[in-house]
């Protein structure tokens, strides 16, 4: 059986390790598993949305927040509106370029950073039904992150202009308590490395910048914190292509895709989805990009406009399993990615968010109408989307191969191995490698489960078409019979 490897775009197509092709599906230890559309489950905000974020309260109860250039919301699952929740004032920000909203929780507060021209803004998910102005005068600031009982910003403006290699933390246990020197409360520049592009939280922050990646450990009065550069080789200049899973980093950087541990940096994507990918995003929209993780599924995801797109919107998601190193893409429009809890809904909610049960946009036993689960999703056209739909139609395609070395093949047959829904297959060929790849057309399984090709020439590849509601495509065998040298 010719097994379905990983997606190795950057190597060359004859004699492939791993497929050429792996489309609208996820990576899988001995094949790939299949992935669900992209699906609304809100009324539109007023405008593109730029940020989104899940809070639970004491109780488990889960509230949705987003955020646009004029308006923070909460999600209504009653009646499926995303109700405005901004600080008094018409309009209540300005957020404008790459800027975007960021969140974070501190106990049940829920603190949004909207970029140096905007106050942070507060929400106390127990008793709020408005943000407003986070007290004590903090910074403005590009990023937020939770480290340890202290609020962090960076890349940060004091009121005298931004200084974007600048970190400062609030006091302990106190998220409106900001005067430097006050229950640890404290900033500090970090030079040299150009400016901060991301802060992850946690036990240490994680501060990446330009060209470098500091760590910062809490050690009491009166250094507070010790911020040291780990990463010295190289930054992430792509401020939003940043997630996290426990202690990890991802990140992408001048030369490729990475995972920080918290030491050092170790290459994820080289020869195999780099140079695919750094030859296929288009760099002009690179405020665009965006990167969350989906650590039930152990994946990471980056949303991206590619070359082809015919519109602003990011249209390729390029996928990776970090627990098999191994990598996909979807191509779907998706203009932010973000990781999402829900609001419980009730058989009523169901009945606003759609006409009848083939309308909603997941099936009943999604976890999109469970309270308090975890699923992935983001925006698009204004709207709070899922990846809860239908299962998409994924394509894989072998490594170009010779059946007999140095003799033309004539390929009659492919048995497929999959689970669930529907296949065709195809048989690409050519004569010799400079020669276009020509596929017959697709072939269905007969009643003994083959499909059947007459296909001839000296390299052959296979594709699997599967659709359906699908769970597996593992991969195929192929029969054919040794024709001549020419």
């Amino acid at each position: 059986m010719i097994t379905f490897g990983e997606w190795l775009p950057d190597q060359p197509d004859l004699n492939n390790a791993g497929v050429t092709v792996a489309n609208n599906v996820v990576p899988a230890a001995n094949g790939y598993r299949s992935f669900p559309s992209f699906v609304s489950f809100s009324n539109a905000a007023t405008a593109r949305i730029r940020g989104m974020f899940a809070a639970k309260s004491a109780s488990g109860n889960v509230s949705l927040f987003a955020g646009d250039d004029g308006k923070l919301y909460k999600f209504n699952q009653g009646t499926s509106n995303l109700d405005d929740v901004s600080k008094s004032g018409s309009p209540a920000y300005d957020l404008a370029g790459p800027e975007r909203w960021r969140f974070s929780q501190f106990g049940t507060k829920v603190i949004a950073a909207g970029g140096t021209g905007e106050e942070l803004q507060v929400f106390d998910v127990g008793t709020d039904s408005a943000f407003s102005n986070l007290g004590g005068s903090p910074p403005k600031a590009d990023y937020i992150a939770v480290v340890r009982d202290q609020v962090w910003t960076a890349n940060i403006d004091e009121g005298s202009g931004r200084v974007p290699n600048k970190v400062r933390w609030s006091a302990i246990n106190n998220e409106a308590s900001w005067t430097i020197g006050t229950d640890q409360a404290d900033s500090q520049v970090i030079p040299d490395a150009g400016a901060i592009t991301g802060l992850v939280g946690g036990e240490r922050a994680v501060i990446l910048m330009e060209r470098a990646i500091a760590v910062a450990y809490y050690v009491g009065s009166p250094l507070i914190y010790e911020i040291n550069r780990v990463e010295t080789q190289r930054g992430c200049p792509f401020p939003d292509s940043i997630a996290n899973v426990g202690g990890d980093v991802f990140y992408l950087a001048r030369d490729g895709f990475y995972r920080f541990s918290g030491n050092q940096s170790i290459p994820i994507g080289a020869e195999k989805v780099d140079k695919f990918f750094f030859k296929d995003f288009d760099e002009a929209k690179v405020e665009k990009m965006s990167c969350a993780a989906d650590p039930e599924a152990q994946l990471v995801a980056w949303s991206y406009v590619s070359n082809n797109a015919t519109a602003d919107t990011p249209d390729k998601i390029l996928v990776y399993n970090y627990a098999i190193n191994r990598w996909s893409i979807i191509e779907q429009e998706c203009e932010l990615l973000a990781p999402l809890f829900t609001p419980a809904y009730t058989l009523e909610d169901l009945d606003n968010l759609a006409a009848n049960i083939d309308s909603l946009p997941a099936p009943l036993d999604s976890a999109l109408y469970k309270g308090g689960q975890y699923f992935f999703g983001g925006s698009k056209d204004k709207k709070l989307h899922g990846f809860t739909g239908t299962v998409l139609a994924g394509t894989i395609e072998t490594s170009e191969f010779t059946l007999t070395k140095n003799r033309h093949t004539l390929v009659t047959r492919t048995v497929p191995y999959f689970k669930d829904g529907s296949v065709t297959m195809q048989i690409g060929s050519r004569d010799r490698q400079d020669d276009a790849t020509s596929f017959d057309t697709a072939s269905s399984l007969t009643d003994e489960g083959f499909c059947q090709h007459r296909v001839q020439g000296r390299f052959h590849r296979a594709r699997m078409n599967i659709t359906g509601n699908w769970s597996f495509a593992q991969g195929l065998d192929m029969e054919g019979q040794t024709i001549g040298r020419r």
